[in-house]
């Protein structure tokens, strides 16, 4: 299993988010994740700068593979410019980047002042904007009149040798079927063999399926989920309201129904190896090819140090 580390943009500045990149390689890492946000969850977070930008400076400071985890390319931004855009950083990473797409939250989505479908209409959205982004990617001029986008003479010049891969998120039926079908691979945030199992089963065969999970490193159990808790209450947010509630205050209002110790079931707190050996183990049998471990706090340098001296030797072994 490849283990990756997940570059959270809603909680840290573009030189944090640098750095980190640079200290996950020399520890170990085999690959990124970044997450593409217009604003964070909750204020306490306190951060969210375009993903674009950061994923070309990340091709300047280190060698892994990237994937956006995830992006939405079907409302805030065009599928034109995200075919655009994702074909530059294939560029820039010399075919070590994966667009990884999503149907994506209000949270982010509804700043241009649409309507925010239906996950049905969501969905269909997400299928033809895929289908837009490989139709620029092959090159020549597009024209595209689709149910939900429309291309008029468009080239994307600056293309990659090959097309980047396209992993789906899925975390319902429906999402997870569109994934086995139109999915390079796929691309989920629990450890859920069922779901991995009805994306292969549905087309997905043995195309890479990736995972993430979150971490609050401390030095004790109980300090990681106070940490937790102050900067990412919105994980315990129940249903689908991380899909529909419109921005940070509404999420802070939301967290009132979270109790910290909610935190221990949605992070791996304190400092202990078994327990993030425990939690990948779930992964691996789930049947993920790759997962990939975010830190929330000022910690991340004593997870690093963890991954480097304990974690990784162990699963050598």
């Amino acid at each position: 299993m490849r283990i990756g580390y997940f570059l959270s943009s809603e909680e840290f500045a573009p030189a944090e988010l640098l750095a980190q990149a640079r200290d996950a390689e020399r520890a170990g890492f085999q690959a990124l994740w970044i997450s593409d946000h217009y604003h964070p969850w909750v204020d306490a977070q306190g951060q969210s700068p375009f993903v674009w930008s950061m994923i070309g400076a990340l091709s300047q400071v280190c060698a892994l593979p990237v994937t956006t985890a995830v992006t939405c390319p079907t409302i805030r931004i065009h599928p034109a410019v995200i075919a655009q855009a994702a074909a530059t950083s294939a560029v820039l990473h010399d075919g070590r980047f994966v667009l990884g797409v999503g149907s994506g939250e209000a949270l982010n989505e509804h700043i241009l002042g649409g309507a925010w479908p239906g996950a049905g209409v969501r969905l269909e959205m997400l299928e033809e904007s895929v289908e837009v982004l490989r139709e620029l990617w092959r090159g020549g001029f597009v024209t595209h009149r689709g149910r939900h986008y429309t291309v008029e003479q468009a080239r994307i010049y600056t293309l990659p040798q090959t097309p980047p891969p396209v992993y789906v998120s899925g975390f319902g039926p429906k999402a997870v079927d569109l994934a086995a079908r139109i999915g390079d691979g796929y691309v989920s945030t629990m450890p859920d063999g069922d779901l991995v199992r009805r994306f292969r089963d549905g087309g997905g065969g043995d195309k890479p399926c990736q995972g993430g999970f979150k971490a609050a490193y401390a030095d004790s159990e109980d300090e990681g989920v106070r940490i937790a808790y102050e900067r990412w209450p919105n994980a315990g947010v129940p249903g689908e309201l991380s899909q529909v509630l419109p921005s940070p205050r509404h999420f802070e209002q939301a967290a009132h129904l979270v109790r910290p110790e909610m935190m221990r079931e949605s992070f791996v707190c304190g400092n202990s190896a078994d327990a993030h050996l425990a939690r990948i183990d779930q992964y691996a049998e789930a049947g993920f090819d790759e997962v990939y471990v975010a830190n929330t706090g000022p910690h991340t340098r004593g997870l690093f140090d963890l991954y480097q001296r304990e974690i990784f030797p162990r699963l050598r072994r």
